[in-house]
């Protein structure tokens, strides 16, 4: 019997104070700006009783949650180790143990069967911190320093140090408010870093540090002083060179440096053009080049000489393919490895140097996911990919370039008795959008299920940025597969699952088709009896969250249940604000507000600003009160507006972790406990098995 435990604690009610947001001759009225201010008591009890009144909702799920956390929990091996890979002479491996929640970092000298160096122990380093991250470790050239970086808050801001390996000495030194990540030249002393802006977190200094002196006297190198790029610093795979490089949402730019010179001039390899995007590799001579150069929508592979590296001396080395996404290379002393996506699938491409070899890999499935993975040895004859789909485990593969044999290094364990990949069925479909484009949607299920519009469905999408949300396979979700539910990934415009094109149709003025495409989506879903709108769920995360947000304003009536994580959904204030965090950067992806025809249309779909009396679906809304992507202040504005004007009796329900930031809690597990509430919301909507 599912009890009501509406009676039991009154939903919170914000208090409303007016506030005028007025831009472009047009007034906004906002009763909940308070809740900006993270340092405000009233804020924080405000959220405290989101949080007492979501616990007094699903607390008769409470037995139910421990017992899907721990469904989910023994699926995962808990004493795992990752495929070794060798890097200058050591094989690194990083494993679990079991009852432990973070990893262990190390690696052994020439052979596998060397004794084991701990490098770092995730668990040990983690102790007295409700929220730990272990950023990037960078290994010196001569192996006997490790830079490595830490973020105890989870607003990714990592304080970098520096571990001698040799004597395990961690040096006192920190250096605050870095990306995380490190690049050491080859002279085995001089480090290169990047600061963050305090306020905006914008990556935008890369600093040139010196073994045994204080930051102090760390030197500027480089500062992006344009509010719309990022700037990261690396080392190419052939470790010759430092490279710096800047990026907007549309533009890049690079300077490069002898890594043997570490103190020496970076010089510029092609100053920047707007919309002009590349990225370098470097390989013998030459640069090799990913660029959209000359209108190549879905870009091309050119290359140019390391002495003359400016936009007039590229080459083509692969021209642009209408049908063909060039996504990524990776570079071998042999071969070049080529990662393209057609049709929405990956393929892997294989050409030699000599020119004597050009092939495919071949994957036999409808739906599928596969991806280069870690290669960082110049010399190896052996190209590491993963491949899965929304029915097969992950696997590691190594492919040997001579012999042309390809051998499992590991298969993702499914520790559940009765999990056999045969039981389930994966499939993609096409449905029409309103202006008759074709929306692809990978689906997954249990064999056995009949499409007679009773299955509970829940549809995930994503849809900016250009970023891929690709079938891949999940222990997690067969929680939720095993009692029944369908589960979809719609590949929405603004992802770029078909291509370039595919994200520049669901962006600045034409974002409004990732929300209709994923509508469309749905209804499809309905008409060929998948579900129905008392079972069709909808889910999505950051700008994934406004997608719902949007959508339930839209076409609330189609679902019956939504879960909107970590929302951006307070559009026009948030991009008018230049002090949050991620905001000037983002204007290439939603337009400038402070432009009128982008503020209109922005404020069309933004899902606070349209938040209107009617009745919407079941929601649950989860965010991070630390969270630097999308401020918690977004959704919490959200529900209070949605609790003020919404006509209907369905829940509306507001998670708040109270430690954490925009990747949820740290630790191997914690996290599954946030997805177990998830799935009894949905469970429980269902009256599925408690």
């Amino acid at each position: 019997m599912i009890l009501n435990n509406e009676a039991l604690i009154k939903e919170p009610k914000a208090k409303k104070i007016e506030k005028k947001l007025e831009c472009h001759n047009d007034v906004r009225i906002d009763n909940y700006f308070w809740m900006n201010d993270r340092e405000n008591q009233e804020v924080i009890d405000h959220l405290n009783a989101e949080n007492n009144y979501t616990k007094s909702i699903l607390k008769h799920t409470e037995a139910f949650q421990k017992e899907l956390f721990e469904e989910m929990k023994g699926r995962i091996k808990e004493d795992d180790t990752s495929v070794p890979y060798k890097l200058n002479g050591y094989w690194y491996i990083t494993k679990y143990e079991k009852g432990k929640d973070y990893p262990i970092y190390t690696r052994k000298k020439e052979s596998l069967e060397s004794k084991e160096e701990i490098i770092f122990d995730c668990n040990e380093m983690a102790k007295g911190h409700a929220y730990f991250k272990l950023g990037g470790i960078s290994i010196s050239p001569d192996n006997t320093m490790a830079s490595f970086s830490i973020d105890t808050v989870s607003r990714r801001q990592y304080t970098l140090q520096v571990k001698n390996l040799v004597t395990g000495e961690i040096f006192s030194d920190k250096i605050e408010n870095t990306t995380g990540s490190s690049t050491w030249a080859n002279d085995n002393k001089t480090l290169f870093y990047t600061k963050k802006d305090a306020v905006t977190l914008r990556s935008n200094k890369i600093y040139k540090h010196k073994l045994y002196t204080k930051e102090e006297d760390d030197i500027l190198v480089f500062h992006e002083e344009d509010e719309t790029f990022n700037a990261f610093v690396y080392k190419t795979k052939s470790k010759k060179y430092i490279v710096i490089g800047c990026s907007s949402t549309l533009t890049s730019e690079y300077r490069f440096l002898d890594a043997n010179t570490p103190d020496a001039e970076f010089k510029i390899f092609q100053e920047r053009e707007r919309k002009l995007e590349y990225s370098i590799a470097h390989y013998d001579d030459s640069f090799y080049i990913i660029t959209n150069n000359n209108e190549a929508t879905n870009f091309k592979l050119q290359k140019t000489s390391i002495h003359a590296t400016e936009k007039s001396n590229w080459v083509d080395v692969l021209p642009h393919r209408e049908e063909v996404l060039l996504e990524d290379i990776e570079i071998f002393k042999n071969y070049l490895v080529v990662n393209e996506r057609e049709n929405g699938l990956n393929k892997i491409r294989i050409i030699s140097w000599d020119k004597t070899e050009d092939y495919y890999l071949d994957f036999n499935s409808e739906t599928y996911t596969a991806s280069l993975g870690n290669n960082p040895d110049f010399n190896s004859n052996t190209l590491r990919y993963s491949y899965n789909s929304l029915t097969t485990p992950s696997s590691v593969i190594d492919y040997n370039f001579s012999t042309k044999k390809s051998e499992v290094k590991k298969e993702q364990e499914v520790l559940d008795k009765n999990f056999d990949k045969n039981n389930y069925t994966s499939q993609r479909v096409w449905a029409t959008a309103k202006d008759n484009t074709k929306i692809p949607m990978s689906i997954v299920y249990k064999k056995g299920i009949e499409l007679n519009g009773e299955n509970p469905v829940l549809q995930y999408a994503y849809g900016s940025y250009g970023s891929t949300i690709d079938p891949y396979f999940s222990t997690i979700r067969l929680s939720l597969l095993d009692r029944g539910f369908i589960y979809v990934i719609a590949h929405v415009r603004g992802s770029e699952y078909l291509g370039r094109e595919w994200y520049e149709n669901g962006k600045l003025l034409k974002k409004i088709n990732t929300f209709t495409d994923f509508i469309d989506c749905s209804k499809y879903l309905i008409e060929n009896k998948y579900t129905s709108p008392k079972h069709l769920y909808a889910m999505g995360g950051s700008a994934g969250g406004l997608l719902i947000g949007a959508v339930i304003n839209i076409n609330p009536e189609l679902y019956n249940g939504v879960i909107a994580a970590v929302p951006f959904v307070d559009v026009v204030t948030t991009m008018l604000d230049d002090t949050i965090p991620l905001t000037t950067g983002e204007y290439d992806e939603w337009g400038n507000p402070n432009e009128e025809t982008y503020y209109k249309y922005m404020k069309s779909y933004s899902p606070y600003d349209n938040v209107a009396a009617k009745n919407y679906p079941n929601i649950l809304v989860t965010t991070g009160l630390h969270d630097s992507q999308v401020q918690y202040f977004e959704p919490a504005k959200w529900v209070a507006k949605l609790r003020e004007l919404k006509t209907d009796k369905n829940k509306l329900i507001f998670h708040i972790d109270m430690e954490a930031g925009h990747g949820g809690a740290s630790g191997r597990f914690e996290s599954l406990k946030e997805v177990a509430l998830e799935y009894a919301f949905l469970l429980d909507l269902e009256e599925i098995a408690h």
